[in-house]
Formats: C-alpha cells, structure tokens, sequence
C-alpha cells in the first residue's frame, strides 16, 4: 500500500491539479483534526452531565449525524447554486436559500422527534410526560445546533468559492466535523440548562 501510494506520489507531483489537492486536502485535515479534539473533549464532559441517561447515548449518534446531513445539504445546494451563478457568493444571499434550508431543517426537526420517541420506548421509558420531556431537550438541541451549522455551512460554501478552492475538499469534511461538535455543544448546553 505505501509502495504503491509512494508511486503515484512521485508520478504525480508535477501534475498542478494533483499538488492543488494534495495542499488543499491537507488543510482540510489540520482543521478537522482540531475539531475531532474539541468534540472528544466536549463528550467527555456530557458523559458526566449524563449519568445514568441511557435514553441520551441512545439517540446521540442520530443527532449527530442527522445534523451533519443538514449541513451536507445546505453547503451541497449552495456550492452547486455559486457555481450555476443561481447564488450570489454573499453572506446576505442566504435569504435566496432559504427553501434548501428550511426543507433540510424540518427534516431534521422531524427526525429528532422520531428519535426521542424511539429512544425511550427502546429503553422502556416511553411516557407522554418523559416524552415531552425528552422531546423538548432534543428538539432544543436540534434548533441551537441547526441554526449554527446552517451558518456554517452556507460561510463555508462562500468561502470556498470566493477563494476558488475545490468544495469537495472543504464543505463536506469541514461542516460534518463542526456538525459534530456543534451537536455535541449543544446538547450539553441543553442539558446543564434543563437538567
């Protein structure tokens, strides 16, 4: 695998497409390996707020990943809008977003529902009281973090197109990463605020 890796390296390296990737893969790595840091840290943290909670551990992997495909969606549609000239590359041009983002929010708004429901009727909880309860935690959770990564994403889509850079190597890794650690953040938000 080296040897092989090694090959395409030396064979590569003149080819100006390849050495662009190359840089602009290897920022991408910097900047997600800090993040990953900073969501392991915070997660040790909800570890303690949580307890005993299993309902939480059960749906915490959904959320996170539910919210980095809100944030998928909202970075995909605005490259892909930039690069048709259907967007403007300004921050105030995502008003003109607004149907990607809404759609992919609601979806997630729903999702997060059907999440706490499933969780505690997993965990033998299932209440209407624990499951307003819960619901309320969840979609709170849901509303601070897809606000955040909505932002995000859509900077990060302007960013990367103002600079002429591949969206491929920065969208995507960039907003899954920071969806990450923005659930996270937020859900131990949440959980200090509410108990």
């Amino acid at each position: 695998m080296v040897l092989v890796s090694a090959y395409y390296l030396i064979r590569s390296i003149r080819e100006t497409e390849f050495v662009k990737t190359v840089r602009e893969s290897f920022l991408t790595l910097v900047f997600v390996a800090f993040i990953v840091n900073v969501t392991g840290s915070t997660l040790g943290k909800i570890s303690e707020a949580v307890g005993e909670r299993r309902e939480i551990y059960t749906v915490y992997p959904a959320m996170i990943d539910t919210m980095g495909d809100v944030g998928a969606v909202v970075g995909s549609t605005a490259t892909t809008k930039l690069a048709l000239g259907a967007l403007k590359p300004s921050f105030s041009s995502i008003r003109n977003h607004a149907t990607e983002i809404s759609g992919a929010w609601l979806a997630s708004f729903i999702m997060y529902s059907v999440y706490a429901f499933l969780s505690l009727a997993i965990q033998g909880q299932l209440s209407l009281y624990s499951l307003l309860m819960f619901a309320a935690r969840v979609l709170t959770t849901n509303v601070i973090a897809g606000a955040i990564i909505v932002i995000v994403s859509y900077m990060v889509a302007v960013l990367t197109y103002r600079k002429g850079l591949d969206p491929d190597n920065f969208v995507i890794p960039i907003e899954s990463s920071l969806a990450d650690s923005i659930t996270t953040m937020s859900l131990f938000l949440v959980l200090n605020l509410f108990g």
